[in-house]
């Protein structure tokens, strides 16, 4: 009988036995099988399964080393002489055209030992199984599979459930001449929420500058990246609302303004040198001067919130209504009549631009001079003085 290298596999890969299954959790069972295939008779030495998790950060610069840290190891010898039969030499022959699967399995630690799959410019932390296939004389063939890890996270805490709170103030100047100063307070009823829901924001916003400022709030997410004994942080804004400009002199109220938690990965909790933050940024756009911001943290989970009263939401229902105590917000001036308008060429007063690079916004905020509508005056007749019948009246218009 004429034996090929076993690099000639028909069929060399891991199958899990749930490969419909999402993700796994801390504490699960995870099973699957190595499958084999030769296109002609094959001697190998052995078949070792091995599973492994680690998070690691990869340097801007190549020079640099990597930092890693591991949450999972474990490894299995496959009894190949179950399904195949030794030779004199203690290899085992893997005949031609036959699929031969060989089963594994073994249980993820305890909750707390892992952490969630990520994956970032600068980093990531993932889980894989890998088979390697020993051969007489010849390298060993690899073939692996990634699973995907994510921890449970429940927005329900109490520590999440209590509301957050921030104000903020500037002084603005023109040249070195003060100009008034802007002002912001904003608060959310909790902490933590999870994909698709809504965000009620109560907000103050305060304006006794000569300029138009604009108020917005946008969902940030930043990853954080530790190596070489720095700490790399990277921002995205990823949602964002906006509201009406305020003139100098003028507040404005946020009562429940709303902004919807988009398709997000959970924070990113318990890892050493990576981690996923969220915030809520409020802000305050100023033209022509940095714009005022502050920031409310949210902790993005898994579990979403159970709706289900207790002291800490009732406690936060008392703090949040506070707000609501608020006088209502003056008009918008989009309740003035069309009628007052000028339909004819704008011009723009200021472009509405946060100062982010990335960050383009068309037209800018425009000032429209009203046409005031008068009356068109009274129909009026004269007498005609030359006419015989003084009572003959000629109308005029």
């Amino acid at each position: 009988m004429v034996l090929s290298p076993a690099s000639r596999l028909r069929l060399f890969r891991v199958v899990f036995s749930e490969p419909g299954r999402a993700f796994y959790s801390s504490g699960d069972k995870l099973s699957g099988s190595v499958q084999l295939e030769a296109e002609q008779p094959c001697r190998v030495d052995g078949l070792r399964v091995t599973a492994a998790g680690c998070a690691r950060v990869q340097p801007r610069k190549k020079r640099g080393r990597s930092q890693e840290v591991e949450y999972l190891k474990y490894d299995e010898d496959v009894r190949l002489e179950e399904a195949l039969s030794p030779d004199s030499d203690g290899c085992f022959l893997l005949p031609a055209g036959k699929t031969f699967s060989f089963q594994f399995g073994f249980e993820l630690p305890p909750p707390g030992c892992l952490v969630s799959s990520f994956r970032g410019k600068l980093g990531s932390v993932r889980y894989y199984v890998r088979a390697e296939l020993r051969r007489p004389s010849e390298h060993v063939l690899q073939c692996e599979k990634e699973f995907e890890v994510e921890e449970p996270l429940d927005v329900n805490r109490a520590d999440l459930l209590a509301p957050v709170a921030a104000s903020a103030q500037k002084k603005v100047t023109c040249m070195f001449i003060p100009d008034g100063q802007v002002s912001i307070s904003a608060q959310i009823d909790r902490k933590g929420f999870c994909e698709g829901e809504d965000i009620f924001i109560n907000a103050k916003f305060e304006n006794t500058c000569s300029r138009i400022v604009v108020p917005k709030a946008a969902i940030i997410a930043k990853h954080s990246y530790a190596v070489d004994g720095r700490t790399k942080v990277l921002r995205q804004k990823l949602s964002a609302v906006r509201g009406n400009h305020i003139i100098s002199g003028m507040c404005d109220m946020w009562q429940g303004r709303t902004i919807k938690v988009p398709k997000l990965k959970p924070s990113l909790l318990g890892c050493d040198i990576i981690q996923v933050d969220y915030a809520l940024m409020i802000y305050l756009h100023i033209p022509g001067s940095e714009k005022l911001t502050l920031e409310l943290p949210l902790v993005i989970g898994t579990i979403p919130f159970s709706g289900v009263g207790s002291r800490t939401s009732s406690m936060c229902s008392q703090a949040g209504s506070s707000w609501t105590s608020f006088p209502s917000a003056p008009p918008s001036y989009s309740n003035i009549h069309r009628d007052l308008r000028v339909d004819g060429p704008r011009t723009p007063l200021l472009h509405d631009y946060d100062g982010t690079e990335d960050e383009e916004e068309e037209g800018g905020l425009i000032m429209r001079a009203p046409e005031l509508h008068c009356p068109p005056p009274p129909v009026y007749s004269e007498v005609d003085q030359n006419s015989e019948n003084s009572s003959q009246v000629v109308p005029i218009f």
